[in-house]
């Protein structure tokens, strides 16, 4: 039997920016990757988000990134891994603050945008958020491409570890997506991001822009929440996979087999 967890990117509006149809995504995920006020989302968002995925059934995990509103997070900046680590406990102390408050437990953490990349790729960055994670508390998941620096990271130092692959994102054949900055990154066609789900669960591997096939782990997929088909994109794929038999379920019952 396959099982998969499906994670979305959500409280990322702030102040008068709002972002995403989040209250509809949550009908079709398992896991909320909730923005901890440095690449967007802020306390009234924080709030409010952790607040429809415990109403939607929906496990919570933080979301931290680069301290870049402009940017969005997705630009990389010259930080040490001490600077990481940091970033790192801060906001997910955050958001914990907002989960205490409802008596919920914190299922995962992935870090956003350019800090992940910069964690897929430099095992010292990737060992400083590992360990933050780990020293917040070992029960914690931590998420990270799927075969990358992070995941290596996370399983040295005990973590449980999922291994991440994108829905709609395009990949090289060295595992790493393909960089924003080019015209083919994203996946618009929605049965053909379908069609990459179904093959990355259930044979593990994905086709490279170099058309190289490649093997990978695919414990968790990530539907983005701020594209323009979003809510009907998640529909579809959870839809798919429970077409073809694949359990859906949060990233901590797929990882303990319940």
């Amino acid at each position: 039997m396959f099982r998969v967890d499906l994670n979305c990117d959500l409280g990322e509006s702030f102040g008068r920016y709002q972002l995403g149809e989040q209250e509809e995504i949550l009908k079709y995920i398992t896991s909320a990757n909730i923005a901890c006020g440095f690449h967007g989302g802020d306390p009234t968002v924080m709030r409010e988000t952790v607040k429809l995925a415990i109403a939607n059934g929906v496990k919570i995990g933080a979301h931290p990134g680069l301290p870049d509103l402009n940017g969005f997070g997705r630009r990389e900046m010259n930080i040490t891994p001490q600077e990481a680590y940091d970033m790192v406990v801060y906001q997910v102390g955050a958001l914990q603050g907002f989960l205490t408050i409802h008596n919920e437990t914190m299922q995962h953490v992935k870090p956003h945008g350019a800090l992940y990349n910069m964690a897929a790729k430099d095992p010292a960055i990737a060992d400083a958020i590992a360990q933050a994670v780990y020293d917040i508390s070992p029960s914690i998941v931590l998420f990270g491409l799927a075969g990358s620096e992070l995941t290596k990271a996370g399983e040295k130092i005990g973590l449980q570890t999922a291994h991440e692959v994108f829905a709609d994102r395009t990949y090289q054949q060295d595992g790493s997506l393909t960089s924003r900055k080019q015209s083919d990154a994203l996946i618009t066609d929605n049965e053909q991001a379908v069609g990459q789900v179904v093959k990355m669960v259930k044979e593990g591997k994905v086709l490279s822009q170099q058309q190289i096939e490649f093997s990978l782990r695919a414990d968790t997929v990530c539907i983005h929440g701020d594209g323009k088909h979003a809510v009907q994109f998640a529909k579809e794929i959870h839809a798919n996979l429970m077409e073809k038999q694949i359990v859906i379920c949060a990233i901590k019952e797929e990882l303990n087999g319940s």
